[in-house]
């Protein structure tokens, strides 16, 4: 049983119990119902009190003897006996039921609407009769005077089926598109239904006239509410004779006096979702409203809280059980809900021990999914160490890991970790010395990770706070307060190293200010340390150590990087040095190469180049072959590829060839020269 509270009220859920793993057999579960208390006290009010898939309405007959409630899947109804405290029968149906209604004190007689138009009839027996309405219907109520069934739906009609004559009458023409919901008063007979444009049209059946018409829409905006689109009328109920509440398709419930079109009061429920259902608690005058996520109860004549109750799955229907503070709830799920209050009155006859039994209940949170099971994934197996009971039934595969008995988790990570304790009751000590320390006066502790930065920080913060105070500007957050930056001073990867050469180029001017925030952090570590030792906090502010403003002289900053570019050089000539004594040291010792059988040795530069062309795809070498000349590359008339290949010459060879083309050249230049000088010759004695 898990218990809630909300403004001093206690609110019992009598359906909401340890829960057990479906693939347990119902062996198992006897067995953990005699070794676990837990188990053992939970409180099954009504036996198999659920449904297969989806509980879609619930509503307890006038005699209160019997509990009805309709589901899926298959559609269904089902009757309880609360006076056996179990099932009494079970009826399929044809289709989804959209809501029905108990004619008589018993479940004798029901009048089921479905959601294909058909209006079933059944009796004590079962099925009695089936008709049909020529639009599809989405509520109706019986007009116990004239013996009239009132259908609306999706049409601006509203149909009479009267049950005595076994016949329809006609219908009431209204002036709205469709009618969602309706309600007829009990005291005097006023018949009401509300539309989809917001509007709530009230009918007299004696003379079928239009008496009346409230335009709930306009009314229900209110300043503080956000209206994205046109308030329909969801939920309508009567109260006496001159109270009706009316709930809209924004999450808002009206409350009136038929007697003024103005509401007396507009509640909220501030999630934006349709009023499913509202009920009327005479005896404490309050008010029970539900949407899909949350049922409120609140003061007709004021609208403050009582309470309110929101369970873990979607709502479908709420019903106030009579004269009791019993509520029964159709969710999103297969179980139906019960809950008890003792505040909206007693427990019902046929369950008086539930108000012996809450007096004794502490308020226990709920128990969480599988308590004596623990999920653990293939991580946490491997440092558990536990990867080879993988398979085995001690481990049972669900989802992306596996369960395993509670009992056995403990004493495994026991048995890995025996000093977990030690280490829990260490950083609780600490927790609470850190917490004692809070309340006194407060040194400025520095991260352990790039103090000097965090220091630097502290101080611009604390300039730009006295700047901010004169000339009254919006200081902005803080790195060190922002967790964005958080790791920078908590992970030592991210410590800055000062004596890098990117850090000396680019922060080059070591000024006096630095040196004073360096004496500085030795000052708050020295007070760190003292702390430490005396475990008290001495009385006043650690001294500041004396600021002066450094220069943004130009000069002195290049002079700056010129003497660290000078340092960087000179360590850069040390290192080359060592170097060399090192490889001076060290004697080099010969290598060998095998050279296999029926090849020639070059040189190691060719063999590299030949090992290096092996290893390139043929792709590679045949384009390194087409530009080195030895391969080429044409096309045909057939319209294939044609490949030429030349070989490759070795180095004689091309000494060879240049000798012979260097000979050929001179031979050319010995014969022009020849024949320039015989025209020579021939010109001069043709002269003579």
């Amino acid at each position: 049983m898990q218990v809630s509270s909300l403004n001093e009220v206690k609110i019992y859920s009598l359906s909401c119990g340890k829960s057990l793993p479906e693939w347990l057999s119902d062996r198992k579960k006897r067995a953990l119902q005699k070794k676990d208390v837990d188990v053992r006290r939970r409180i099954e009010l009504i036996q198999d009190f659920e449904m297969p898939t989806v509980c879609t309405t619930i509503k307890v007959s006038k005699d209160g003897q019997y509990i009805l409630a309709t589901g899926t899947y298959k559609p269904r109804v089902r009757c309880y006996d609360t006076y056996q405290l179990s099932l009494k029968f079970e009826r399929c149906l044809d289709s989804e039921v959209v809501t029905f209604e108990i004619l008589s004190d018993d479940y004798s007689k029901i009048v089921f609407l479905h959601n294909d138009r058909y209006i079933e009839f059944h009796s004590q027996s079962g099925f009695y009769y089936k008709t049909r309405i020529p639009k599809f219907g989405r509520d109706f109520s019986y007009h116990y005077p004239s013996c009239d069934l009132y259908f609306v739906g999706a049409s601006s009609e509203v149909y009479r089926l009267n049950l005595e004559q076994g016949r329809y009458l006609n219908p009431l023409q209204t002036d709205a598109a469709e009618n969602n919901v309706c309600d007829i008063n009990s005291v005097h007979g006023l018949f009401a239904t509300g539309t989809i444009e917001g509007r709530v049209e009230c009918w007299d059946p004696r003379t079928r006239n239009r008496v009346g018409l409230l335009d709930c829409a306009l009314n229900s905006v209110t300043a503080d509410s956000e209206i994205n689109n046109l308030p329909t009328i969801s939920a309508l109920k009567f109260n006496g004779a001159l109270t009706m509440a009316v709930g809209t398709s924004t999450g808002q419930v009206l409350l009136y006096d038929l007697r003024s079109d103005k509401p007396l009061l507009v509640k909220d429920h501030q999630y934006g979702l349709p009023i499913k259902s509202v009920h009327f608690q005479d005896s404490l005058d309050l008010i029970l409203s539900a949407d899909s996520r949350i049922i409120k109860m609140w003061n007709k004549n004021s609208g403050k809280i009582f309470t309110s109750l929101e369970p873990e799955h979607d709502l479908n229907d709420v019903c106030l059980y009579p004269n009791s503070g019993m509520l029964l709830t159709a969710n999103e799920t297969p179980k139906m809900g019960i809950y008890y209050i003792p505040v909206l009155g007693p427990a019902p006859r046929w369950c008086s021990f539930l108000d012996n039994l809450t007096e004794e209940l502490e308020e226990n949170p709920e128990s969480t999914v599988y308590d004596d099971y623990k999920f653990v994934t293939k991580k946490d197996l491997e440092n558990l160490g536990l990867t080879h009971l993988i398979g085995s039934p001690f481990l049972r595969a669900y989802m992306h890991g596996f369960f395993m008995d509670i009992r056995l988790y403990h004493k495994v990570k026991l048995m890995v970790n025996p000093f977990a304790y030690e280490e829990y009751r260490k950083d609780k000590i600490r927790q609470k010395i850190e917490e004692t320390r809070a309340q006194r006066v407060q040194l400025k502790k520095l991260p352990k990770v790039n103090k000097e930065l965090a220091l630097k920080l502290i101080e611009e913060e604390e300039e730009k706070q006295k700047s901010t105070w004169k000339k009254k500007v919006k200081s902005l957050p803080s790195i060190l307060t922002d967790d964005r930056f958080k790791v920078m001073f908590e992970n030592p990867d991210f410590q800055v190293d000062e004596e890098s050469e990117e850090f000396r180029l680019l922060n080059p001017l070591v000024s006096k200010i630095s040196e004073k925030r360096k004496k500085k952090l030795r000052l708050l570590e020295q007070q760190e340390l003292r702390e430490k030792e005396e475990e008290e906090e001495p009385e006043g502010k650690p001294s500041d150590a004396e600021s002066s403003e450094s220069s943004d002289d130009e000069k002195a900053w290049v002079e700056e990087v010129r003497k660290q570019r000078r340092l960087l050089q000179q360590e850069e000539k040390v290192k080359r040095q060592e170097r060399l004594k090192e490889d001076q040291q060290t004697v080099l010792k010969p290598q060998f190469y095998e050279i296999k059988a029926g090849e020639e040795f070059r040189s190691f530069k060719d063999s590299a180049t030949k090992q290096k062309l092996m290893n390139k795809t043929l792709e590679d070498r045949l384009k390194i072959e087409a530009k080195n000349g030895t391969l080429s590359v044409s096309d045909t008339t057939v319209g294939s590829k044609q490949l030429t290949f030349t070989l490759k010459r070795s180095e004689q060879q091309k000494k060879q060839q240049e000798a012979e083309k260097l000979h050929r050249q001179e031979r050319k230049r010995l014969r022009r020269s020849a024949g320039h000088l015989k025209s020579r010759h021939k010109r001069g004695r043709s002269f003579h």
